[in-house]
């Protein structure tokens, strides 16, 4: 079956049959979508027989149509037959339905020509049900349902003896059609391909049926009868004659010629009466012979009917009926279908149902079928699991999360209540032992596949069987009550109860399924020991199994408006272990109005089989799985198709509810939120209710529209039959889109989200192809109208369509897992009345971290290349004006590399978004489920440009400015050089002409004399320092200005020199302050001590900052202090539940200024100090006194120099590169390690290491000063990762980097013509200018009195930089690993702090700090959210921490006030209202805040103490959460698997 039901290429294109043996599958095609013309079918030869328009006829035109009237055509009884023969049994009896639906008459005989056997179609024709209103129930509009195999019918043959004239097929048909609707239910020789020969169907004995409506002007028989149909002649099958002859009640033999003997007839033992039916006008027709065997057989003459010259086939037809009806009405002979098994036996024919298999499964299904005589107390003793109990389960789950009857209790105590009755329902229903009834239910489906098959069938067949007899009679104790409803209250009350029965007495198979799923969700509920849970674990994949053979699964329980999420999320689990490993499947769902053929529309599309009998309205969800065959898999790109069909809206059952809006709401944006494609069905003549539906439908769109879900929808009007409606009704359409749009502002307005103006807001959708029109399913009066070929045709091409978006979705399906995680999280979210702000789903979740950590790598990468960018261009600011350049002026050079700057991050801004774009272009990853969160990271991108700008900017205008300062300070030195050399070389020549032999001290003695001589005779330069404290003053008053007259006044009462000298302690001054402090202490935070704790932070950012400063060494510049400014008015802004008063943020910044420019002015007089020009002269004296010495001796100082100038010049500016080089390359090793990839994974590691330290200390600073314990645990970590051998590759690198560019300098240096050594450095620091920093002060000895071969030097110096390599790479080696994170000149702990602090924003209630992956973003969220209590927020008057949670506090109707409010109470329900950048989703499950429940249990005094409060009243199952269960939840709530 499964094979038939697979979407294939045949399935969905309109190619031709080109060879017979494409016929079967043509057939079967229309047939499973139920078009009256299956039957048609016939191949199309290559060589078209058409005639070309006006072109002449050749000899070979004429010998090509001769030949193709031989062609080897087939006719459809051939196709019918085979079918059959090739089919199991379950395909047989969907074959069977189908044919009948369709009006068609089915096998009751199946002969095989190679065994010469015939088989009684019993179990094909098992699934057929018909009704029909016989003339006596017609005054009472009452009607007869039932199975036609079970139904008590008189049967009428018809078969042919020799030849016949007459078509008796033919005239069958037009026995059973009135003169308005003729239909061929036998196929005949003047149907298409009717006259070909048959060649397998000789001995197919055909049954069909009239059925009356009970309309005598139309009913051509006044009671139901079975007709029968034998083809070919009787002599060669006399089995089926005699068969027929035996269980008919008439038996009409159809001749042209009859031998006077024929002994076949009268040899025959009949209970039938015999009718002859002979053409008069046949040239064989013997009236003797008639009239003999009219005698022999005792035939009156109203049992022989002549076709006459003058009678037309109307009137043979007439007198045919009369015959008929006469026979229906007296015959006494009536039969069951299921009787003639045993006239079957004695003739040998086989039974269908013969089988082991499905024998085997009856006598399982009628075991559990024949005890159900109530079927309401059935119910209770055998499914006990699903009645009361589970329901109740349903009702605790949602008041879980919608807190409607909390009342004044807590909710965490309440919620904690709510969970022990769940427990408590649980252990209620472990109590029950398994009923008989489920014992032998889930053994029978244990059983080997076809056996299972047929006992599922056999239990539906069995179960409907009764279902249908008990709502018989309610139906009809319910129409005689209510004929008396006015009468008594007595009598309202005994109606009220047929009507609860009516809902009650269902009872089908997926009842059974229901209780097995109770079962292993109650059993999940016990320890993994139990032994009775490990006995239950195979059930869900029994179920995978048979959801894999083509069987539904219930996905929503319809009784209890629930689903059963463990239960349907391990049966999808197994399904995903049995099927190919990540299978992706699309999802195609109908949602419409109760009653308007929403199963039909999908069983005619897909041929599949959902319930639609009378009285049996599905209810709650069911899903199907249709297998893609390879051929379109690839168009497709997915492995299966999963069909949800639904309970109708608007169902009257529910509307007597108060919340049945609520319930179709919630089943709406259920099926909208899984599926790709969903079909709303619209049945035209209900305008009222199609509005009702579509603002349903639109709800459910716009809810998926804000979680990221984007699903296709189809407009299908039904019962629209005008072939010119889709133009006519184009105005209808416009006022569709018009009602849409109205619909779409009314659910905006009540989920908040008002900027959704119309429906193509919320999806995609064009009025033109949106739309469908369908018309009514019958062609004709019920129950003898087959399906109207149109509708067939129409589901068709709706069905092509589908499949076409399905091919031109830009989403990637989803794997079978991502299915049920979507299952899970909208669920959950539909428990909430607030539903978009409720969804949590881990896909999305998933989907959000793959986007931070792709736009992370792509941020770092733009990072890191403006890193490099800014600090070649400040090497070349700092060798500006030392080595030659292209602009003289510096003020001109800084411009044109602002210019540069510009021009890389313009470069780097467009690399950023295009890459982006290009990821949101993608189809795999769910990247279409973080769409909204698209503009975020844009703007992220643009505001990182800016951030990145300015950072750059400053750090080149500060270069300028100090490289400006060194200009006076270098002139000087070089004078001092200068001079120095000139009074070295007259020493040299005063001392060799006194020709006295001048020992090393004598030499010394006279150079200190030239020294101390020359130092006294200097002119010293002394750099007046700057009033760093004036400065940052100015700064800061400019600062203030904007605050107002206040906080200039409070400037002005204290100077900055006497502030920052004590540690800061913030204190309330004043009286009043006093007051507001003790009221606010009552019920909120500590405000004070918040304050300090925010002091504290900041205060520790300034002094990281400072201290990064004072260890560059440079020089103090104004920007410091503004950039001190600035970060503190950022994080006092981002605070939002203290409130900060102005004599707070002065006292803050007046503290932090006065520390900062007293440690500034020391970095400033110590940089004046380090570069000041007789300092470094006298620094050099040694080595200025060896090289006078040298000289003088005429030494050769080639060697020496070379190693001097390697290890005093080269090495330091090596080591620096380095250092400079190495902290961007420890960012990004570490930003591959999980802890530190994304803001999520960061924040899960910090609270995976609290718990496992179980330290309060830790757990205190955390929440308390966040920003300081996560700095402190990112520097931390960092120490504990890096080691020498990881840092080993990136130190190389760079050496050999800088080695190399050394190297290529002196070899550049070396060709250069002419020269000496001080033009040999000078061009090797020319070419190295743009990477290292050759020191003025190191360099200067090098450039006087060198007795030196430069080339010889040269040569030298390569072989001391290679030694110096190795010396730097031994030295590296040895180092520690804290000691070179210090010596970093980009401080990695410092960029993953600012990147993994975030915005830095904490949740206005607990203190959580937000995630949002975005630097802009305009939702701030974090996945824990924690206790009130451990925020200090505590209980009025008692002082009791509290224990209520964020996540159920925004669904309760409890109230808040803070500073926020001012003061005034505000519900939590309405909490965006204060706080719209603010999005607190609820926990997808109650157990996702374990982890801080589990902390507060476990500190709960330490807490309290601290917070000088009581401890917290825990409810009793917080502390039964153990360690482990903490950090489960935490694994959930971060989706870390």
């Amino acid at each position: 079956m499964s094979t038939i039901l697979q979407i294939d290429e045949k399935t969905i294109t309109d190619e031709r049959t080109k060879c017979n043996s494409d016929l079967p599958w043509y057939f079967l095609k229309k047939l499973m979508m139920v078009n009256v013309k299956a039957r048609n079918v016939k191949f199309t030869c290559e060589s078209s027989c058409d005639a070309a328009a006006g072109g002449s006829v050749s000899d070979s035109d004429i010998d090509d149509l001769l030949d193709s009237l031989d062609t080897d055509n087939i006719n459809p009884l051939d196709i019918i037959t085979a079918l059959f023969l090739c089919s199991d049994g379950f395909v047989r009896q969907e074959l069977a339905l189908k044919m009948s639906m369709c009006q068609f008459s089915v096998p009751l005989l199946l002969p095989n020509c190679d065994t010469k056997q015939c088989t009684l179609m019993l179990w094909a024709m098992r699934d057929i049900v018909k009704n029909c209103r016989p003339l006596s129930l017609s005054e009472s509009k009452g009607f007869i349902e039932d199975r036609i195999v079970v139904s008590k019918l008189p049967m009428v043959s018809f078969v042919r003896l020799g030849e016949c004239s007459l078509s008796k097929s033919e005239m069958l048909n037009k026995l059973l059609s009135n003169s308005q609707q003729y239909h061929d239910t036998f196929i005949h020789r003047n149907v298409e391909n009717g006259d070909f020969p048959r060649r397998i169907s000789n001995g197919l004995t055909e049954l069909s049926w009239y059925l009356p409506c009970g309309n005598n002007n139309m009913d051509i028989f006044s009671e139901p009868v079975a007709v029968a149909n034998l083809r070919g002649d009787i002599a060669s099958f006399e089995t089926q004659f005699s068969f027929l002859c035996q269980t008919s009640a008439a038996v009409f033999v159809f001749f042209d010629h009859l031998d006077s003997e024929c002994k076949l007839l009268t040899n025959q033992h009949h209970k039938a009466q015999i009718f002859l039916v002979v053409d008069h006008q046949s040239q064989h027709f013997s009236t003797d012979a008639l009239k003999k065997v009219a005698n022999k057989l005792y035939l009156t003459k109203s049992h022989i009917l002549l076709k006459t010259k003058q009678m037309n086939d109307a009137d043979f037809v007439k007198k045919l009926r009369e015959k008929v009806k006469n026979v229906v009405e007296n015959s006494e002979i009536k039969m069951q279908i299921e009787q003639m098994a045993d006239i079957a036996y004695e003739l040998g024919i086989w039974v269908d149902e013969d089988c082991q298999e499905c024998q085997t499964a009856k006598k399982h299904a009628d075991a559990i079928t024949s005890k159900i005589e109530n079927i309401l107390q059935y119910k209770g003793s055998q499914l006990p699991l699903q009645g009361e109990i589970w329901k109740e389960l349903t009702c605790l789950e949602k008041e879980e999360f919608r807190l409607k009857k909390l009342g004044s209790e807590n909710i965490e105590i309440y919620k904690s209540d709510l969970q022990k009755q769940k427990a408590k329902l649980r252990e209620q229903q472990n109590s029950y032992d398994m009923s008989n009834a489920m014992t032998c239910f889930i053994r029978a489906i244990s059983a080997p596949g076809t056996e299972r098959c047929y006992f599922l069938k056999w239990m539906r067949m069995n179960l409907d069987n009764l279902s249908r007899e008990k709502l018989s009679i309610l139906r009809e104790a319910y129409k005689n009550k209510n004929k008396n409803k006015n009468k008594s209250s007595e009598n309202k009350e005994e109606i009220r109860e047929i009507d609860r029965q009516l809902s009650n007495s269902s009872l089908g198979i997926e009842h059974f399924f229901r209780e097995m799923g109770q079962i292993y969700e109650a059993s999940v509920s016990l320890a993994e020991t139990y032994l009775s849970r490990q006995q239950l674990q195979h059930l869900p994949k029994l179920c995978a199994e048979l959801l894999l053979d083509g069987f539904p699964l219930e996905l929503v329980d319809g009784d209890a408006s629930n689903i059963p999420l463990r239960w349907v999320s391990d049966v999808l689990s197994q399904l995903n272990d049995l099927v190919t490993p990540k299978s992706k499947i699309l999802v195609v769902t109908v949602l419409g109005v109760q009653s308007t053929g929403k199963s039909t529309l999908l069983n005619t599309m897909f041929g599949v089989q959902f319930a639609v009998s009378s009285g049996r309205c599905t209810r709650g969800a069911f899903m199907l799985l249709i297998k893609v065959n390879e051929d379109i898999k690839k168009e497709l790109k997915c492995d299966f198709i999963i069909i949800i069909d639904t309970e109708g809206l608007k169902s009257p059952e529910l509307a007597k509810l108060d919340n049945s809006y609520e319930h179709d709401n919630e089943l709406a944006t259920l099926v909208v939120g899984l599926s790709d494609i969903t079909i709303i069905n619209i049945a035209m003549e209900n305008s009222t209710e199609m509005k009702d539906i579509l603002q349903i439908v639109v709800h459910a769109f716009l809810r998926m529209k804000e979680v990221g879900k984007k699903p296709k929808c189809q407009f299908v009007h039904q019962n629209v039959a005008d072939v010119s409606a889709p133009e006519k009704n184009l105005r209808e359409r416009e006022m569709l889109l018009q009602q849409l749009n109205e619909m779409t502002q009314a659910a905006a307005k009540m989920e908040n989200k008002v900027q959704n103006k119309s429906f193509t807001d919320v999806m995609e959708y064009n009025p033109d192809t949106g739309n469908w029109y369908i018309p009514g399913l019958w062609n004709g009066v019920p129950p003898m109208a087959p399906v109207n070929a149109g509708y067939s045709e129409a589901v068709y091409e709706l069905k092509k369509n589908i499949i076409k978006v399905l091919e031109n979705c830009e989403t990637s399906a989803n794997d079978i897992l991502a299915f049920t995680e979507w299952i899970t999280s909208l669920w959950n979210a539909v428990k909430h009345e607030n539903f978009i702000f409720s969804f949590r789903n881990s896909l999305v979740a998933d989907a959000y971290m793959r986007l931070c950590t792709e736009f992370n790598k792509w941020e770092w990468e733009f990072k890191k290349e403006m890193y490099s960018w800014t600090k070649t261009a400040e090497t070349k600011i700092s060798n500006f004006g030392r080595v030659k350049s292209k602009v003289s002026d510096i003020g001109q050079f800084l411009t044109d590399l602002k210019s540069e700057a510009c021009s890389e991050l313009s470069k780097w801004e467009k690399t950023l978004l295009d890459n982006l774009a290009k990821y949101f272009k993608q189809t795999d990853g769910h990247v279409y489920l973080v769409e909204a969160y698209r503009e975020d990271f844009a703007n992220s991108a643009k505001s990182l440009r800016k951030e990145m700008e300015s950072s750059v900017h400053n750090q080149l205008t500060v270069a300028t400015d100090v490289r400006r300062g060194m200009t006076e300070l270098d002139r000087i030195k070089v004078n001092h050089t200068k001079e120095l050399q000139e009074r070295v070389r007259a020493l040299i020549e005063e001392c060799r002409k006194n020709k006295v032999n001048m020992t090393d001290k004598k030499l010394d003695q006279e150079f200190d004399k030239m020294w101390n001589k020359m130092v006294k005779e200097q002119v010293l330069y002394k750099q007046e320092a700057t009033d760093v404290m004036a400065s940052v003053s100015y700064y800061l008053k400019r600062n203030l200005d904007r605050k107002g007259s206040l906080a200039c006044e409070l400037l002005s009462k204290k100077k900055l020199q006497d502030c920052g000298l004590t540690p800061f302690k913030y204190s309330v001054e004043g009286f009043l302050n006093n007051v507001k402090h003790k009221v606010s202490k009552f019920f909120f935070k500590d405000h004070v001590k918040a304050l300090q704790n925010i002091a504290e932070d900041v205060i520790m950012d300034y002094k990281q900052f400072v201290k990064e400063k004072v260890e560059s060494k440079n020089n103090y510049h104004d920007t410091f202090i503004q950039e001190i400014l600035h970060r503190i008015d950022e994080r006092l802004k981002n605070i939002q539940d203290v409130k900060k008063d102005i004599v707070f943020e002065v006292s803050l910044k007046q503290h932090i200024c006065g520390a900062a420019a007293r440690e500034f002015q020391k970095m400033h007089e110590d940089f004046i100090q380090m570069n000041d020009p007789y300092r470094c002269l006298n620094q050099n004296k040694g080595r200025f006194r060896v090289n006078f010495k040298d000289e003088f001796s005429e030494r050769d100082q080639c060697q020496k120099k070379a190693a001097e100038f390697t290890e005093s010049c080269l090495r330091p500016a090596v080591e620096h590169f380095v250092n400079c080089s190495l902290g961007p390359d420890i960012i990004g090793e570490l930003k591959t390690r999980f802890q530190f990839s994304t803001r999520m994974f960061f924040q899960y590691s910090v609270l995976l290491d609290l718990l496992s330290k179980d330290n309060f200390e830790d757990y205190l600073t955390y929440i308390v000063s966040y920003e300081r314990y996560v700095r402190k645990w990112i520097l931390d970590e960092m120490l504990k990762l890096l080691s020498n051998e990881s840092l080993s590759k990136f130190e190389d690198q760079h050496l050999r980097s800088s080695i190399n560019s050394i190297n290529d300098a002196i070899r550049k240096a070396q060709a250069q013509e002419g020269g000496n050594l001080q033009k040999l450095i000078e061009d090797i620091r020319q070419e190295l200018g743009d990477k290292l920093v050759i020191s003025e002060d190191a360099l200067s000895p090098f450039m006087i009195l060198n007795n030196v071969n430069h080339e010889q030097f040269a040569q030298l110096l390569t072989v001391f930089v290679k030694d110096m390599a190795e010396a730097v790479r031994e030295q590296f080696k040895k180092t520690d690993i804290k000691k070179k994170v210090e010596n970093l000149d980009v401080k990695p702990q410092n960029e993953l702090f600012k990147k993994l602090i975030g915005c830095g924003k904490q949740c206005p209630f607990c203190k959580a700090p937000c995630e949002a992956g975005a630097k802009e973003h305009k939702e701030h969220f974090t996945s824990v959210h924690r206790p009130e209590g451990l925020g200090r927020f505590r209980w009025d008057g008692t002082e009791k921490l509290l224990i209520d949670i964020c996540t159920s506090l925004v669904n309760s109707d409890c109230r808040f006030r803070n500073n926020a409010t001012k003061g005034e109470w505000h519900p939590y329900k309405e909490y965006t209202k204060i706080f719209p950048d603010w999005r607190i989703a609820s926990d997808k499950s109650l157990q996702d805040s374990d982890y801080w429940k589990y902390v507060l249990n476990r500190f709960n005094s330490k807490f309290a103490e601290e917070y000088n409060a009581k401890p917290a009243d825990i409810p009793d199952t917080w502390e039964d959460i153990t360690k482990q269960q903490a950090e489960e939840s935490l694994k959930r709530s971060f989706n870390v698997k």
